[in-house]
């Protein structure tokens, strides 16, 4: 593709149409909120969505937010690392600012993970699409999609999207599960003003442009399966293996040690679930001092977990993007989920450089998560986003 690549600052934006992108590197919550003002407000500014490092004092940032962009919609979540217009990024933050010509927005907030019924994520549903309704930028059917992002720590994504999904029907949906720059210690999502953990938010975008969600892996099958022979499904746990202790048999597997196992070998050995020729990783997040390993997605007895083997990870991603490109044209601007196992293998690989030009050739924004969903299904190590094209659609 020949695409001219954005010039570095230190809070940049880059006009293109309908959207507008900028950073800011300052660790200062004033100064950040200071930045992204500068480079996003405009008269037509309808929305803003934003990805922030944990380190911030959030509440600070916050009440900064509110104050220099006035009034405009903000949603937003925590990082394990941003996707910047310069590419991967860390210790920052980056947003998207949405013009209301193109797009209209709104977002609602699920505060109780552990309550949502079908009845409410209706309701919400509804809600949201009435805004797009009366915005009168597009038709709902064929012109809309939502976006979630999820406290990454909450072990509640399987049940709350699948009730959302449920809820959205036909219309297409990814998100990602905040981050915190690995610490694994406390996840945020922002809305109505505040930062929160323990909750969602749900974002509907109804624009006249083309669109196009998607998710994809670099992860192949193996031969070589575990089955889950005790688990706690609710804390998201594997205590067994085939009948051994779930770390001893996954470092038998692998070729290590138990007290080898790191968040590397997690990123290059992943397992998966296998549904219909279709595989579903199941990352693991931590060893336990009992031996068992937490994962992030569920997990249950009885499950079959497939070992995976990684294939050329820019080159997956590449492919994925060209395929879309192909159909809709070179991209305003992809919003894009990727997992931080992806980005940890990369940097481990050297690769940082290479990852970094090809997310700014396609004009990439985003985060790592802690997980990532696509059409009502919760997600690990994938890259999940939507590819926002040129041309109008009509109808």
């Amino acid at each position: 593709m020949d695409i001219d690549l954005p010039t570095p600052h230190a809070a940049t934006a880059a006009r293109q149409d309908a959207v507008l992108v900028a950073q800011s590197r300052s660790r200062d919550p004033d100064m950040a909120a200071q930045d992204l003002a500068r480079s996003l407000l405009h008269p037509w500014l309808g929305g803003v969505l934003f990805f922030c490092s944990a380190e911030y004092d959030l509440d600070a940032l916050g009440q900064a937010l509110e104050q220099h962009f006035g009034g405009v919609t903000l949603c937003g979540c925590t990082t394990a690392g941003e996707i910047t217009d310069e590419g991967y990024g860390r210790g920052g933050i980056t947003a998207i600012g949405f013009d209301q010509r193109d797009f209209a927005l709104d977002y609602a907030v699920i505060d109780d993970l552990d309550e949502v019924s079908l009845l409410a994520a209706q309701q919400l549903t509804d809600r949201l699409l009435d805004h797009c309704r009366q915005a009168g930028i597009a038709p709902i059917k064929d012109h809309t999609f939502a976006l979630t992002l999820l406290d990454g720590l909450s072990a509640s994504e399987e049940r709350v999207l699948a009730t959302l999904n449920a809820a959205l029907g036909s219309i297409p949906h990814f998100g990602g599960s905040a981050g915190d720059d690995n610490r694994l210690a406390g996840t945020h999502v922002y809305g109505g003003g505040r930062f929160r953990t323990g909750a969602a938010v749900v974002v509907m975008l109804n624009t006249v442009l083309d669109f196009e969600v998607f998710t994809t892996h670099h992860l192949r099958p193996l031969d070589d399966k575990l089955v889950v022979t005790e688990a706690d499904r609710e804390n998201r746990r594997v205590i067994e293996l085939n009948a051994e202790p779930a770390a001893e048999e996954y470092a038998r597997l692998v070729g290590c040690r138990v007290e080898e196992l790191d968040d590397e070998t997690f990123a290059r050995h992943p397992l998966a679930v296998r549904l219909h020729d279709h595989a579903y990783v199941r990352s693991i997040q931590r060893v336990n001092e009992d031996l068992s390993l937490s994962f992030y997605c569920a997990v249950e007895n009885g499950i079959v977990l497939t070992a995976m083997r990684a294939a050329p990870i820019l080159d997956d991603l590449r492919d994925a993007l060209d395929g879309i490109v192909a159909r809709l044209g070179p991209p305003r601007l992809v919003i894009g989920c990727d997992c931080f196992l992806r980005r940890l293998e990369i940097e481990s690989d050297g690769e940082s450089d290479a990852a970094s030009a090809l997310l700014r050739a396609y004009r990439v924004v985003g985060f790592n998560t802690y997980g990532e969903q696509c059409n009502g299904m919760h997600l690990n190590q994938t890259f999940t986003g939507v590819v926002i094209g040129q041309s109008r659609r009509s109808g």
